[in-house]
């Protein structure tokens, strides 16, 4: 129900394939491959092929928020913690610069966003690929994506490709434009963008839900209609 929400929050029953707008036709170039490639402010950069292996895997049940106001409850979620990828394998394999503590996060698709090291490591923070007991879809981001409840949905890249370990992002260039990209975005503190109050975001934002869902509902059933037809 809603007033169990965040504040501004609607919960929606579905869980739309949805993004920025020019995302809603660009799809990943390989789906089934869970590989991460690793760089920036480390030894040396490297592909780990598989995040998944020596790994425990969990699962977890969670909500997820947009930025744009809705929200789905009771996600449940299956992968590894990155806290536990980042100890067990980023650590002693790459040796990330201790002044690293910004994560810049890119999608196949060509989405990127940040997110401060000491947010990725909470314990809720996963790295998945499966949502709901299956596998996870084109629509959610496979074949690997990160999900960070505490966060907007925006910090939890679909499709996630590589992660670059930052000692200063000031350079960096967020999808959207820059006042949309808040550097923690905290659902609890309604953390929306930067330079405007949450609350006056929401405005902006809600009006834009309807038909970016729909956008993104015909980019997925032509994309399904061309595969059928090859």
């Amino acid at each position: 129900m809603d007033h169990d929400l965040p504040p501004g929050q609607r919960a929606l029953t579905q869980f739309p394939r949805f993004g920025l707008s020019q995302f809603a036709s660009r799809f990943p170039k390989q789906t089934e491959h869970r590989g991460l490639k690793i760089s920036g402010a480390v030894a040396s950069e490297l592909l780990i092929a598989d995040v998944f292996a020596g790994l425990e895997r969990i699962e977890q049940v969670s909500d997820f928020h947009c930025v744009t106001t809705w929200s789905r409850q009771g996600l449940r979620w299956s992968g590894v913690r990155f806290a536990d990828f980042h100890r067990t394998i980023v650590v002693p394999k790459l040796r990330p610069d201790d002044a690293a503590i910004t994560l810049i996060l890119r999608a196949q698709d060509g989405a990127r966003t940040t997110l401060l090291l000491e947010d990725a490591l909470q314990p809720d923070v996963l790295l998945v690929d499966r949502l709901d007991d299956a596998p996870l879809g084109i629509e959610h981001g496979a074949p690997l994506r990160l999900i960070a409840p505490r966060q907007y949905g925006y910090k939890s890249v679909k499709h996630l490709s590589s992660i670059e370990y930052c000692v200063d992002a000031s350079g960096f260039r967020p999808s959207a434009f820059r006042f949309m990209d808040h550097p923690r975005a905290r659902v609890a503190l309604e953390e929306r963008g930067r330079g405007f109050p949450g609350w006056f975001l929401r405005f902006l934002y809600r009006p834009l839900v309807g038909p970016t869902v729909r956008r993104f509902a015909r980019a997925m059933a032509e994309r399904r209609g061309a595969q059928s037809s090859a």
